[in-house]
């Protein structure tokens, strides 16, 4: 067993010895079927000789050994579990060994359950890597999904390849829906009924109405895809929902058909651009027949029940859709992502993403959502019986058990999880009834069979001897006791009804001085015949205790989840306390992020009561004083306004972030109960938001549309700026040089005329100037001639 089980069980014991209340022998338990019942604790004591002097064979199981029961005699069985099949997980789902793969372990264990009990089983899941996946692509063809259409003509080609990186087998099919083809849903005049967008001018020709139409099953030819897909063509209905709901389930239940495969993940993609009709819608145009829940595909591969019965409900549709094991992925637009979501609250294992106007995100949408489905484990239980509760522990990732919950998220493929199952019998069935249950996680083919078998009946109880000379021959003796036959009473069946007399009054008082049967009944033969009570039902040896005389809450008795016993509530499996008002569930307490009370306070009796001071909420998850307040917001901020930070898939955030979010040009701080919260985005920028919580309990986020970002300087402009300044600086430079060089030219020449003025008038009119003469004295020879001459030249 695990380890959550047993101590609970011994606690009981222990407390119930510790506070003085045998509950085993406070009641007038005259059998042991009866003593069983009344505790998981109980045991019988069927030697003969015992008892003598005792008023009860039902006690706890030490008592009676105590008491001097020998071990063989006791009748005391107890719940167990015994595993009939556990194949080991495996790693790999495709290949050789693809129809052998194992997601679930173990795969059949039997319960032997005793009423009152619990006993406790493990069970491990793991997501396989490459397991095969057939999606089916479900598509409004409605005259608003024109452009879509144009889209996807040739998506089979790219979601391959895309797929292929995920799973080594591959199989896509198509099929589309519109609407019922009849008034008020589509256009029944005649002059539409072989095209309805007659009249039409934006787009005059379309295919008449349909309400489904199946067109291409499961194959791994991708090029079949983009074949007949470009074959189609867009239709036209008169209002705004569709019948997509129709559609879904003949694809979830025409499982021969479609095509879907046993050994593989079942993808159905819903693409749509509005709101689909729902049940009871049909009544609008006289469809009273509810949906029947079963194929209805003609030989050309259409609903022929369109006309006929109803639109389903979604409990219909979630039913079908978890019997196949198929994955319903939205994928709508993204005014109706609301809604959308609101229906996956509805109908387990179905996600809903947001598809652009013209679909071209559609592969990056099936991926995101494939892998978000990927990323999680859910358990479901089937064929639930009434009189059996069930507690799920889940052990995720990190390793903490988490009781009350039976999912994990945030998984890699190929990660093992585990759960931890107690299950408690309330009640014993009708004897020959055979009972059991089923868990398999949402989406899988893999589960868990568990056949339930109860321990409501004594071994002692098939050695009785009927007008047994120990019972005066007036009775059968069972398991040490005498049954009398009617009109007998008595130990041994000795004494006749009505038979009274001092000699019996003293057995009939719990006490020297007490009233005889405590007055709530009379004294016959050494025993109390208790009266009865419009109240309920008065037992026991004294007549002492009875089945109304317990606490209540809010006027109901021990709660309504416990049955009171003797003026104690004996409460049922997941409640505690002298009411039974306590709940031990704690899936109440979980947070979206998947903490407990946001780790801000402790779950007690199902409702978080928070710690930290300012936390309040539910599950604590509101506190805008908090230190971690403005982080937490932070996250939803990044993924809701620009798909960034550790929450950017679409899932998550949705999930996690439900918080209004207003976005303004500039923040106003006048709110003295908002928390302003900025942080540095990663290209060095601040965005700032205001946290507030509104008395309505809605949280209000208020932020900037954009972060304020000082914008650095521009290398280029900077550069270009440096280098201008320095030839501006160098022109004006050379521009003063010049300047002062021309000044200082025309200063100089100026003076150089002026004296050379003044040197021509001095030249021309003093009159003490004389030109100077300068006379030179040479020698001549002229001998060289002949003669000699001496001459002088003046």
């Amino acid at each position: 067993s695990p380890p959550h089980g047993p101590p609970f069980q011994k606690s009981l014991i222990s407390n119930n010895l510790s506070s003085g209340l045998n509950m085993c022998m406070s009641g007038s338990t005259t059998s042991c079927e009866e003593c069983l019942l009344i505790h998981p604790n109980c045991a019988w004591c069927s030697q003969q000789d015992f008892g003598r002097g005792w008023m009860s064979r039902c006690d706890f199981f030490t008592n009676l050994l105590k008491r001097g029961c020998e071990n063989r005699f006791i009748e005391f069985p107890s719940s167990r579990t015994s595993i009939l099949e556990s194949r080991p997980l495996s790693s790999k789902g495709s290949g050789w060994t693809q129809y052998d793969v194992v997601q679930i372990m173990p795969q059949k264990i039997s319960l032997s359950l005793r009423p009152g009990g619990q006993t406790w089983f493990g069970l491990q899941v793991r997501q396989v890597e490459d397991y095969p996946v057939d999606l089916y692509y479900l598509m409004d063809l409605s005259l608003s999904m024109k452009d879509d259409l144009d889209t996807i003509r040739n998506l089979g080609t790219k979601l391959a390849l895309e797929m292929g990186k995920l799973t080594s087998n591959f199989r896509l099919g198509f099929g589309s829906f519109v609407d019922k083809n009849m008034s008020p849903f589509s256009y029944t005049a005649d002059k539409y009924q072989e095209n309805p967008c007659n009249g039409y001018k934006l787009f005059p020709n379309c295919v008449p109405t349909f309400g489904f139409r199946h067109i291409l099953s499961l194959t791994d030819k991708v090029d079949r895809f983009n074949e007949e897909v470009q074959k189609q063509m867009v239709s036209r209905n008169r209002d705004a929902p569709e019948g997509g709901f129709d559609a879904i389930l003949q694809a979830a239940v025409c499982k021969e058909e479609i095509g879907w495969r046993k050994e593989a993940y079942h993808l159905l993609v819903f693409a749509t651009d509005d709101v689909p009709h729902l049940a009871l819608d049909g009544r609008l145009g006289g469809l009273v027949q509810p949906h029947d829940g079963r194929c209805h595909l003609n030989d050309k591969n259409e609903y022929s029940a369109s006309t006929q019965m109803d639109y389903p409900s979604l409990a219909l549709l979630g039913e079908k859709l978890a019997e196949n094991n198929i994955f319903l992925i939205f994928a709508v637009t993204k005014r109706l992502y609301v809604i959308y979501k609101d229906f996956t609250a509805l109908i387990p294992g179905t996600t809903v993403e947001i598809l652009d106007q013209d679909s071209k995100n559609v592969i990056q949408l099936i991926i995101t959502a494939y892998n978000n489905i990927r990323s999680k484990v859910e358990l479901s239980v089937w064929d639930h019986p009434e009189d059996l509760s069930l507690s799920f522990t889940a052990t995720c990732q990190d390793g903490q058990p988490l009781p009350g919950l039976r999912k994990c998220a945030d998984l890699k493929i190929g990660d093992t999880v585990s759960f931890n199952v107690s299950v408690e019998a309330r009640s014993c069935p009708p004897r020959g009834t055979d009972q059991s249950f089923t868990i398999k996680p949402v989406g899988f083919k893999d589960r868990l069979e568990v056949s339930v078998d109860y321990q409501c009946d004594c071994g002692c109880s098939q050695t009785a001897k009927s007008n047994s000379s120990i019972c005066s021959s007036m009775g059968t003796y069972t398991c040490g006791t005498c049954q009398c036959e009617p009109g007998y009473l008595g130990a041994r069946c000795e004494c006749q009804e009505g038979d009274s007399g001092s000699m019996y009054l003293s057995a009939c008082r719990e006490a020297e001085g007490k009233q005889i049967c405590s007055g709530r009944g009379e004294c016959s033969c050494n025993q109390c015949l208790c009266y009865e009570s419009e109240f309920g039902k008065i037992y026991g040896s004294f007549c002492e205790c009875d089945d109304f005389s317990c606490a209540r809450h809010k006027g109901i008795l021990c709660s309504g989840h416990g049955e009171c016993h003797c003026g104690e509530c004996k409460c049922h499996a997941g409640y505690v306390g002298d009411n039974c008002n306590c709940s031990t569930e704690t899936s109440t307490c979980v947070s979206d992020d998947g903490r407990m009370c946001s780790g801000r306070g402790s779950c007690v009796c199902g409702r978080c009561q928070c710690s930290e001071p300012g936390a309040f909420g539910d599950t604590c998850e509101k506190c805008p004083t908090c230190p971690d307040a403005c982080g937490t917001k932070r996250e939803c901020i990044e993924c809701r306004l620009f798909n960034s930070g550790r929450l950017a898939d679409n899932q998550t955030c949705q999930r996690l972030c439900k918080d209004e979010i207003i976005t303004v040009e500039m923040l106003k701080t006048e709110d003295p109960n908002a928390v302003l919260c900025l942080y540095k985005t990663d290209d060095d920028c601040v965005m700032k938001f205001m946290y507030s919580e509104h008395a309505s309990g809605l949280s209000v986020l208020t932020a900037l549309k954009e972060p304020e970002c000082s914008r650095g300087p521009d290398a280029l402009m900077v550069l270009l700026a440096v280098v201008g300044s320095i030839l501006l600086v160098g022109v004006v430079l050379l521009a003063v040089w010049k300047l002062v060089i021309t000044i200082h030219d025309h200063r100089e020449f100026a003076r150089f005329q002026s004296a050379r003025s003044r040197a021509r008038y001095e030249m021309a009119s003093n009159p003490l100037y004389k030109q100077p003469v300068s006379t030179h004295f040479v020698e001549t020879d002229f001998n060289m001639f002949g003669k000699s001459y001496n001459g002088g030249v003046h």
